[in-house]
């Protein structure tokens, strides 16, 4: 009785409001199947159950980590039966709370490549934000596009989707729902961040083409379920309620809403581009 009666509270407390900070409280909920929400206001972070153990994809700053241990209880779950860390891309806002969740949890941290150095350095080598430090994570294990990590049952996808970062992550999964296959996609990041240098950029010298990569792959998946590492890639708010008030589709279905966003989003790149081009002759 204790349990359930602190469990309920917890997501209540969750529940009651919605901060205005990115990194402020979000209820927890499920989206479908073994894929849960465990994220802040916009810092987007996802609980993936097995029978096995579970997958954390994402944790935050380093302060997001006592929020995300508060709505996997909230969800009946269990911090210490996290057995694997991932990430989207190493950018602080991501990443800087993976070396607290790995010591909370012991889990083994999984980083695609030319992501690792950035994390288990924290924050050191990373394009752009070269002020920006985060505590030191070791990487157990480093991964190659289409690499498939399992637990339990369920297997992810890891695709490579760079330019973000060197190893930004687009994370795939199919899952079973209500006897449907359904492919789940959480989008890495396919965003040109103001001061990004697409031409003539010394120190990422390839990052015009890692986003051309980065389109073309996004553009080949089957999406059905839409996430992303922020909430506003893929609309949160406003799903999360419709799915509040019982929709009887899931809201979290959106391929075309997938389509849309990175077709806006090669439009962006593809108009830095010309832009930065033409600046430079």
């Amino acid at each position: 009785m204790q349990i359930s009666f602190t469990r309920s509270l917890l997501l209540l407390l969750l529940t009651l409001t919605i901060p205005a900070r990115a990194d402020g409280p979000f209820p927890p909920h499920k989206v479908v199947a073994n894929v849960y929400y465990v994220g802040s206001n916009d810092l987007a972070i996802y609980l993936v159950t097995t029978p096995k153990g579970h997958m954390l994809i994402n944790t935050g700053f380093a302060e997001t980590v006592p929020l995300i241990r508060a709505s996997v209880q909230a969800l009946g779950f269990k911090m210490s039966d996290i057995k694997i860390i991932l990430a989207s891309h190493a950018h602080s806002d991501h990443v800087a709370g993976h070396a607290r969740a790995r010591e909370l949890t012991g889990a083994k941290v999984y980083v695609m490549t030319g992501d690792e150095k950035v994390i288990s350095q924290g924050g050191k080598g990373q394009y752009l934000y070269t002020d920006s430090r985060w505590t030191p994570c070791p990487v157990d294990k480093i991964l190659k596009d289409g690499q498939k990590v399992k637990l339990g049952g369920t297997t992810l996808i890891a695709r490579r989707t760079p330019g973000h970062t060197r190893g930004c992550t687009t994370w795939v999964t199919t899952v079973k729902d209500k006897g449907t296959s359904r492919q789940v996609v959480v989008v890495g990041s396919p965003n040109v961040n103001p001061g990004f240098q697409l031409v003539k950029n010394t120190s990422y010298p390839e990052i015009a083409g890692d986003f051309a990569t980065t389109f073309r792959i996004l553009k080949s998946l089957k999406c059905d379920y839409f996430l992303g590492a922020h909430g506003n890639y893929y609309g949160m708010h406003a799903k999360y309620e419709q799915f509040k008030k019982g929709a009887k589709t899931s809201p979290f279905i959106d391929p075309a809403g997938y389509r849309n966003y990175i077709e806006l989003k090669e439009k962006a790149y593809i108009e830095k581009l010309a832009a930065q081009k033409k600046a430079a002759r």
